[in-house]
């Protein structure tokens, strides 16, 4: 009797990382000289984050410390989603950062046809936003991880439930 193995290629990140990455943002922001009297404030919530500060140029800093914060946390850049810079009274702006999470309808379809084209031994389901992937042979299922390492999507791809 043959049994078979399986994966779920997800995109997820630590919600706790990220909370800690904007924590020490917030302190860098507060001490750093350039950037403690520019009443910059940072609010995160469950679809994002959202930067209110003096300028455009503080704005760039703020993008920096937090890259750079999230990047030490081993959080993705990619689930950073950057919306339009708004004017919000006098010079002051803000900035509504989105996160993604889950693997979207077109992405999903792009994966599970790369899946069925590169590997004739393996099948790959979408479930919403996991796509589900399986096979006979444990070896088909890393050849699978090893190539979709190689490809560049706009979201962060986790490989979870290898069984």
């Amino acid at each position: 009797m043959a049994s078979t193995f399986s994966f779920d290629i997800v995109s997820d990140f630590d919600w706790q990382e990220l909370v800690n990455a904007v924590d020490q943002t917030e302190r860098e922001i507060k001490a750093r000289y350039d950037l403690k009297d520019t009443q910059t404030t940072l609010e995160l919530t469950k679809e994002g984050l959202t930067i209110h500060t003096e300028s455009e140029f503080t704005l760039n800093s703020v993008h920096t410390i937090l890259q750079q914060k999230a990047a030490k946390r081993q959080l993705s850049l990619k689930i950073f989603d950057y919306g339009p810079v708004e004017a919000a009274g006098g010079q002051r702006v803000k900035q509504l950062i989105k996160l993604r999470r889950g693997i979207n309808s077109e992405l999903a379809k792009e994966i599970s046809k790369l899946i069925r084209n590169e590997f004739k031994k393996v099948q790959a389901a979408i479930q919403g936003d996991v796509v589900r992937v399986s096979a006979k042979s444990k070896d088909d299922l890393q050849a699978v991880i090893q190539r979709l390492k190689t490809e560049d999507y706009p979201v962060p791809l986790q490989f979870t439930n290898y069984r």
